[in-house]
């Protein structure tokens, strides 16, 4: 059966922080990329598909890091 992300929706900062073991600037500029990728504006939040869909990062993988 495939697990399904959790309830948090959003990658932030921390996330890509703990996920690819990077700075914050690091993340933080991956986080931009995506955005820049997707067409989305500075403000607007990454999701954890489409985080999944550019890194490459699958979500049984991604989910252990998004559990509380």
């Amino acid at each position: 059966m495939k697990k399904s992300i959790p309830q948090r929706r959003f990658i932030y900062t921390k996330d890509v922080e703990n996920i690819t073991g990077k700075s914050a600037q690091t993340a933080r500029r991956l986080l931009k990329e995506i955005r820049e990728k997707l067409g989305k504006g500075e403000e607007d939040l990454v999701t954890a598909a489409e985080f999944c869909a550019c890194t490459g990062i699958t979500e049984e993988e991604l989910a252990p890091f998004l559990e509380n």
